[in-house]
C-alpha cells in the first residue's frame, strides 16, 4: 500500500545479491540442512588480537565521542603514509576522508560528480553497487566486458572506443570483484595513455583487495604522474584485516573533492566511530605477519580449488591473481547461472553467487568465494561435482 508514495529514484537501487543467497542460505541451516558458504566475501579468519585490544584500550581511553567528519587527524595522517609506501602515491591527510566502509566512496563518488545523463564506463561483471549508485546518480553505465579469453583483465581498445563527449567517470578495481582478475601494470599504463588528452575524466579507483595479490603487486593509476589529482582512490579495513564488521574505510582525493565528500558525510552518518579509527591506527602500524598469513591460506585454497574445479567434467576455471574469489564457466551445462546457483544451494548445499549478480556479461558463471576452510572447500567440491554429474 506503501509503494505509491515511494520516491521513483529508490527504484534505481538494486540490491547484492551475496547478502540474499547468505539469507537463503541461513534459513535453510535454521532447518537442519549442512550448508557450506562460498557466496559471501568476508574473510573467514578473525580480526588480529593487536587490533581488537587497540579499539578496547581506546574505548577506556574515552574515544567514545564524536569525531571529526573526515576522521581523526593521526589516522588520516596514517592513512596518507601507509598510501605513499604501499601505493607509491603522495599524498597528505587533507586528502583523505573516512567513511563507514567502501560503499559510501562508491556513493559519495557518484553524488559528487554524475550529472543526469554523464556516462560512467565500468568494468562487468563487477561489483553490483557499482551500477547501481550509478543510475540512482542519474548517470548512463557503460560496461566494458571482463571476458575469461582476456584473463579478466580490462579491454584498453575497447575501453577506447567506449569514451564519448559525456564520459564523466572510469571505474578500475583493482584485484577484481568477482573474478579476482589482476590488470597488470602495462594495462594501467595504456589506459592512462587513454586517458592523457581527456582531463574532464575522473577515475574512482576502488583498491579494496590490493593487499590480496598472489604474485607482485598493483600499480594505483593515482601513482603515475598526472593522474593523482583526478582519481578518487577507496580502500578500507575489511578484506587487508578481516575487519567487514567494523564498517570503516576511506577515500583518497583531491583536497576540493574532500571538502565536498565531508559534507556528505556530516549529512548522512556525522563521522566515522571513535574507537574503531583508534584501531584502524594500529591496524597500518602494527604487526602486519596476520595479513601475510591470510593471503598465505588464500593462496594455497585458491591453488586446491582451482584444480578441482577443472577436474569436475563441464567446469572451465582460470587461475585468479588476486582477491579471494574463482569464478568458473558453468555454461556447458545449459542452463542459466541464477538457476545453477539456486538449485547447487537448494539440492547440494553449497552456497555461491551467480554471474549474473554482476552484471550482464556474468551469464555463464558462478562465483565461489573461497574464504572459508580448506576442508569445507574439498566438502564443497565434492557435493558439486555430485551435484553437475545430475544435470
Amino acid at each position: 500500500m506503501f509503494e505509491k508514495h515511494v520516491a521513483e529514484r529508490m527504484h534505481l537501487l538494486n540490491t547484492e545479491s551475496a547478502f540474499k543467497i547468505l539469507a537463503k542460505a541461513k534459513a535453510l541451516e535454521a532447518q537442519g540442512r549442512s550448508v557450506i558458504h562460498l557466496e559471501i566475501g568476508q574473510p573467514d579468519f578473525k580480526t588480529p588480537r593487536n587490533i581488537i585490544e587497540a579499539a578496547y584500550k581506546a574505548m577506556n581511553d574515552g574515544h567514545t565521542g564524536y569525531t571529526p567528519s573526515g576522521g581523526y587527524p593521526e589516522l588520516r595522517e596514517t592513512i596518507a603514509q601507509y598510501a605513499e609506501n604501499h601505493k607509491g602515491v603522495t599524498t597528505n591527510r587533507d586528502e583523505v576522508v573516512v567513511v563507514l566502509g567502501g560503499k559510501p566512496v562508491m556513493f559519495y563518488t557518484m553524488l559528487i560528480l554524475v550529472n543526469p545523463g554523464d556516462e560512467v564506463i565500468y568494468p562487468n561483471p563487477s561489483f553490483p553497487i557499482y551500477e547501481s549508485n550509478i543510475k540512482f546518480a542519474g548517470g548512463v553505465p557503460v560496461p566494458i566486458p571482463l571476458t575469461a579469453d582476456n584473463d579478466f583483465r580490462f579491454d584498453v581498445e575497447l575501453f577506447k572506443k567506449s569514451i564519448t563527449p559525456k564520459t564523466k567517470l572510469l571505474i578500475l578495481n583493482n584485484p577484481s570483484n568477482p573474478t579476482g582478475g589482476v590488470y597488470t601494470k602495462e594495462d594501467i599504463l595504456a589506459i592512462a595513455d587513454a586517458l592523457r588528452e581527456r582531463p574532464d575524466i575522473f577515475i574512482l579507483s576502488d583498491e579494496i583487495y590490493d593487499r590480496i595479490v598472489f604474485d607482485g603487486s598493483v600499480t594505483s593509476i593515482a601513482s603515475l604522474p598526472g593522474f593523482k589529482d583526478r582519481t578518487i582512490i577507496l580502500d578500507g579495513f575489511s578484506k587487508t584485516y578481516s575487519m567487514t564488521g567494523w564498517r570503516l574505510g576511506y577515500a583518497i582525493l583531491h583536497t576540493e573533492l574532500a571538502k565536498h565528500m565531508e559534507m556528505l558525510m556530516v549529512n548522512t552518518n556525522s563521522c566515522s566511530a571513535a574507537f574503531t579509527q583508534m584501531a584502524a591506527i594500529e591496524a597500518l602500524t602494527g604487526p602486519q605477519d596476520s595479513v601475510e598469513m591470510m593471503k598465505a591460506a588464500f593462496r594455497e585454497r585458491r591453488d586446491y580449488l582451482v584444480a578441482a574445479l577443472n577436474d569436475i567434467p563441464g567446469i572451465s576455471c582460470r587461475m585468479p591473481k588476486g582477491a579471494f574469489y574463482v569464478f568458473p564457466d558453468i555454461s556447458s551445462f545449459g542452463i542459466p547461472c541464477e538457476e545453477f546457483a539456486n538449485r547447487l544451494l537448494d539440492e547440494a548445499g553449497v552456497a555461491a553467487a551467480w554471474g549474473t549478480a554482476f552484471g550482464k556479461y556474468g551469464e555463464g558463471y558462478i562465483r565461489f568465494s573461497y574464504a572459508n576452510s580448506l576442508e569445507n572447500l574439498k566438502i564443497a567440491v565434492d557435493r558439486i561435482a555430485a551435484f553437475t554429474k545430475s544435470l
